[in-house]
């Protein structure tokens, strides 16, 4: 590709060690990137020479002067107002946008956290005053503080589509894909017994449960 060293000597000048690294900085595609490595810049979108051109370290007049076929700016030329005008508008659109997805993000995160909330509104109220007791009265039963816990747990787990493995004291055939051994030795599809349990959110492992072989438990 023509113009391959071309950037690959930019990007070494900007410190960035490959092109995947560049099109994650830039926000632009390999694709595009590609594009640029083919010497067909003619064809490329001016905002992604804009997003190209900071994170290489160089003016967009320097990036197009690198790597187009065509005189864009004759010799001792200058940009023409109406290019300028584009360019910056271009630069405005592009800050727009990014600000645009940041509030999305924000708006996001909390819809997220007012569900998660709502979802555990018993253990947030009741929690503190259940604690408070069990340090006035260590003879409080455990088993009824632990419902406090649980339920709202599992409502915001089945809210979030994550499934237990299995529960904590399971016997089951050994399996190294969902479970992690704490101690000793054991083959697939032995009998192992499970000591805290791990999860899935639906095809997605999140942590394996982990185990013990039950000869030795």
């Amino acid at each position: 590709m023509p113009n391959s060293q071309k950037l690959q000597d930019l990007m070494q000048q900007a410190g960035i060690p490959s092109f995947k690294a560049l099109s994650r900085a830039a926000g632009v595609s390999e694709r595009q990137l590609l594009q640029l490595r083919q010497g067909k810049l003619e064809q490329m979108r001016v905002d992604v020479l804009l997003k190209l051109s900071p994170v290489l370290q160089i003016s967009l007049n320097e990036l197009i002067a690198t790597f187009s076929t065509v005189e864009f700016f004759p010799e001792k030329a200058t940009p023409t107002q109406e290019l300028l005008e584009e360019i910056a508008d271009l630069r405005k659109e592009y800050q727009r946008s990014q600000l645009q997805l940041e509030q999305q993000r924000e708006i996001l995160l909390q819809e997220l956290q007012q569900s998660s909330l709502q979802l555990l509104e018993s253990l947030l109220l009741q929690w503190p005053t259940a604690a408070q007791k069990a340090q006035e009265n260590p003879q409080l039963a455990a088993v009824k503080i632990v419902p406090l816990v649980q339920k709202p747990l599992e409502k915001l787990l089945e809210a979030w589509g994550v499934e237990a493995i299995a529960p904590v004291g399971a016997e089951l055939p050994y399996d190294p894909k969902l479970h992690q051994l704490m101690e000793g030795t054991t083959q697939p599809g032995e009998i192992v017994k499970v000591r805290y349990t791990g999860y899935l959110q639906g095809e997605k492992l999140l942590y394996r449960a982990k185990v013990s072989p039950l000869r030795e438990s």
